[in-house]
């Protein structure tokens, strides 16, 4: 009865996503049903990993991270993994044929986090990012295109540039945290440099960078995930205004977010305009 083992594993990706994000669980849930449980696959593979390196203070994250890839490799190779969240993620990699590289590169920097304190050239920068963010983008990207790897290449660099642009306002967002709990810097530019207006407006315009190249490839997704896409990409957009409106005082002090009324605001408007076929 594998399964229904797969069912419960499957129940409890869905839940992981839903408990540790709600913004990202609405934004699933605005896909089309028959992609949706694989994304939440892909997303409580990427949670456990980063809660492993992020939160897991009183344990030795080293040893745990390796425990995971191991058992990662297992599930792999055997299809299957008494872990419910790897043996979903498995599935998901096999049905989509996910690049091995996609899912080593986010391990990697999965690792530096355990690692590296800061980030003091541009290049290491970029790296760190296309491991953490961009190729979580590129892996739903498979699922997306459901195997037309046309369509896959073409779309390809406008994932990156918006899994970027998610990434870099997280690191904003979690300006505070990043650097006070876990001593991080990610940004160059501040490495032994103050937080101030300047910096902060740099930030701000590689941001809007981004997020404008990846609007182009949003526009050009397939039906099952133009709406889910957009609806996340507002809400970002949502809470970049909202960075760029406070001050770099606050943001060193406090974790930005954006209300729940607002996040279904976003949801609204993107609806209309997918309904309409603005998008």
């Amino acid at each position: 009865m594998k399964e229904l083992f797969d069912k419960v594993c499957a129940d409890c990706s869905r839940n992981v996503t839903k408990t540790y994000s709600t913004s990202f669980s609405l934004a699933t849930r605005m896909l089309s049903k028959n992609i949706r449980q694989d994304i939440y696959n892909i997303y409580g593979f990427v949670r456990f990993a980063d809660e492993i390196v992020d939160t897991f203070h009183n344990y030795d994250k080293e040893i745990l991270l390796n425990r995971f890839i191991d058992e990662l490799e297992y599930s792999l190779k055997n299809d299957i993994s008494l872990n419910p969240i790897l043996n979903s993620f498995q599935i998901t990699v096999k049905k989509y044929n996910i690049d091995k590289h996609l899912i080593d590169s986010f391990l990697s920097s999965m690792r530096l986090d355990l690692e590296k304190k800061e980030y003091s050239n541009y290049d290491d920068y970029k790296s760190y990012i296309y491991g953490s963010a961009d190729v979580v983008g590129l892996m739903c990207l498979k699922v997306f295109v459901q195997g037309d790897t046309k369509m896959y290449e073409e779309l390809k660099p406008y994932a990156i540039s918006l899994g970027s642009a998610f990434q870099k306002v997280n690191f904003l967002r979690d300006y505070k945290a990043d650097l006070k709990e876990l001593n991080r810097t990610y940004f160059p530019n501040l490495v032994n440099k103050s937080f101030d207006d300047a910096a902060k407006k740099k930030i701000l315009n590689e941001i809007k960078d981004d997020f404008a190249t990846a609007l182009k490839g949003i526009y050009m997704l397939p039906n099952n995930s133009k709406f889910g896409v957009y609806a996340a990409y507002k809400y970002y957009k949502r809470l970049l205004k909202k960075l760029d409106k406070t001050s770099t005082s606050v943001i060193k002090n406090k974790r930005v977010r954006v209300p729940n009324y607002q996040k279904v605001d976003v949801l609204a408007r993107s609806y209309v305009r997918y309904r309409l076929n603005i998008l």
